[in-house]
């Protein structure tokens, strides 16, 4: 009989399905819920348990992870009778590892603390892959307590996992790392087509440019995607043009510029307009090929 903490994994997607079968690897029960049925079988599979609803799901949890798209999922799932609020038990710990406002998580934390529920925001970085390999980037806002009684389960799932401030505060680091994630694809997208139309071995180009000032976690994880045209999503352009909503918005609130910031932001929205927002944000190659007389 497992002593470890009982969870609640709410959000079974692309990053969320990997996230829940390493915290079964690590031998944490999870039980599950998500819309679609091929993810709760999936999560069975792996002996995690399929929920029938959110309230199935967090009844007798200790501790609820929520991996959802935005804002308003991360307040649908919250909220309303059928809601986690009104079902999880009080003490229990919500770890919300949505990307999402700073505001919604701000907001959630003081509904939550009426019904003794506690609550850290602790989006990731480090896309597919990272969850897959369990060395996810996660950033955290709340109380210090709520984060040491998190601590172990966030070891299942990363590798770099601070607390950066109060309730909000991991959502603000979160924006601050799509800002740079954005700014870096777009650059990397633009350094690929300069190469290829100047003749140059992509592959060689990429491989010497990695190991200098230009390398970085962007070009190692994305560079196959430049070279094989594979843009199956491992993070959505959909998601990261949500993503680059939040950072604008949030960085116009306190009064900070982001004059790069705010082209790639349009640049993300463009491509998103062209009917690219299924595919992984290395797709903005598409949008800088297309700007340089490409047909793609």
């Amino acid at each position: 009989m497992s002593t470890l903490p009982k969870i609640a994994w709410i959000g079974l997607g692309i990053m969320g399905s990997p996230m829940a079968e390493n915290l079964l690897k690590a031998g944490y029960p999870v039980t599950g819920f998500t819309l679609e049925q091929d993810k709760l079988e999936r999560l069975a599979a792996a002996g995690g348990t399929a929920a029938g609803s959110i309230a199935e799901a967090v009844k007798d949890a200790d501790v609820i992870i929520t991996m959802v798209p935005a804002s308003p999922q991360v307040e649908a799932i919250s909220y309303g009778e059928n809601g986690i609020l009104e079902n999880a038990r009080s003490g229990a710990l919500i770890v919300d590892m949505s990307s999402i406002t700073p505001q919604t998580s701000i907001d959630l934390a003081a509904n939550a603390a009426e019904k003794g529920i506690r609550v850290i925001d602790a989006p990731v970085s480090g896309g597919e892959a990272g969850a897959i390999e369990a060395v996810l980037s996660i950033m955290v806002g709340g109380e210090q307590a709520d984060f040491d009684d998190a601590l172990p389960i966030l070891e299942a799932l990363g590798k770099t996992i601070v607390l950066c401030g109060p309730h909000g505060s991991g959502q603000t680091v979160k924006a601050a790392n799509q800002l740079i994630v954005a700014v870096n694809i777009q650059a990397c997208a633009e350094a690929v087509v300069f190469l290829e139309k100047s003749g140059v071995n992509l592959s060689a180009a990429l491989d010497v440019l990695g190991g200098g000032l230009a390398g970085s976690t962007v070009l190692a994880r994305k560079k196959d995607n430049f070279l094989n045209r594979d843009f199956k999503p491992g993070f959505r352009i959909d998601l990261h043009h949500k993503d680059m909503g939040i950072v604008t918005d949030a960085a116009r609130n306190v009064g900070a510029a982001l004059p790069v910031g705010a082209v790639v932001a349009q640049l993300v929205a463009s491509l998103r307009a062209q009917g690219d927002g299924g595919l992984d944000h290395s797709a903005l190659l598409r949008a800088v090929e297309r700007l340089s007389g490409a047909q793609v």
